[in-house]
């Protein structure tokens, strides 16, 4: 058959042929990389904890997260609150880069490898923000947020109906808004660090409460380990549960999720 062809046609089957070939190899590249994330992240080793940044909510309180900061120092480790422009009521991409600088100015004063992240409220979107557009998943060994809404929250939404009442922020935490919608694309946690999403039923802020939970993290209710959680928005980062989870998921045993058993000594 092909010997019978002209020439002319010869080149055109050719040219048809790898036309074909190449939009196969370039959806299979695609796919690849939809399916992975970043392919070329290499996960930093987990047994090696660096400094861990603590990264404010909506509205940038430093304060909330003192007693947290204070528990981790008090346990050896080297930490740092950021301070986020704007209240933390700006654009989210804009904070993100602050936290990126941030990280490397850890990286520069402790000499480590990478750190850890500890993202309160939307200070967790902040993290993922970072992590999956800026490039920060190749500098992070562990992720965990505590009651960040990482679809959304009603309350955003109905802030948003009030002109003037919802910044740049408000309006990203939308559960329909345009960086929700884009962030929560397969995967929604990108390859590399380990992500931990921890969570209160009781939380008055975030709503619904599971918004929070993540495909590909390890997803903690705390109602689940303690049963007796009453723990709200403003009260997770002072919660004794909740920094005792915090301390050991960032430690260098290997996350994994807890139950009740483990209930009283998260709490001591």
């Amino acid at each position: 058959m092909w010997s019978g062809l002209a020439p002319a046609r010869r080149r055109l089957l050719v040219a048809v042929l790898l036309t074909f070939v190449v939009a196969v190899i370039a959806a299979a590249t695609a796919l690849a990389f939809h399916r992975s994330g970043n392919p070329e992240v290499t996960p930093v080793a987990q047994d090696q904890p660096g400094p861990v940044l603590l990264v404010p909510g909506y509205g940038g309180s430093t304060g909330s997260l003192a007693p947290l900061a204070a528990r981790l120092r008090a346990a050896g480790r080297d930490v740092t609150v950021l301070q986020l422009p704007g209240n933390a009521e700006g654009d989210l991409t804009a904070q993100a880069r602050v936290l990126a600088a941030a990280a490397l100015s850890a990286d520069n004063r402790t000499g480590a490898r990478s750190v850890d992240v500890v993202g309160y409220s939307a200070g967790g979107v902040v993290a993922r923000v970072w992590l999956k557009n800026l490039g920060g998943a190749a500098r992070v060994r562990r992720v965990v947020t505590l009651g960040s809404p990482q679809h959304g929250t009603a309350l955003a939404a109905l802030g948003s109906l009030v002109q003037g009442e919802c910044p740049t922020a408000c309006q990203q935490l939308v559960p329909t808004s345009g960086l929700l919608s884009a962030l929560n694309l397969a995967p929604e946690v990108p390859a590399g660090p380990a992500f931990v999403s921890l969570w209160s039923s009781h939380d008055d802020v975030v709503l619904p409460p599971d918004s929070a939970v993540l495909p590909g993290a390890t997803n903690i209710e705390l109602q689940q380990v303690c049963a007796d959680s009453v723990a709200r928005h403003s009260q997770l980062p002072g919660d004794r549960l909740v920094q005792g989870l915090v301390l050991a998921e960032l430690g260098r045993a290997p996350v994994r999720s807890f139950g009740p058993s483990d209930c009283a000594q998260l709490r001591a």
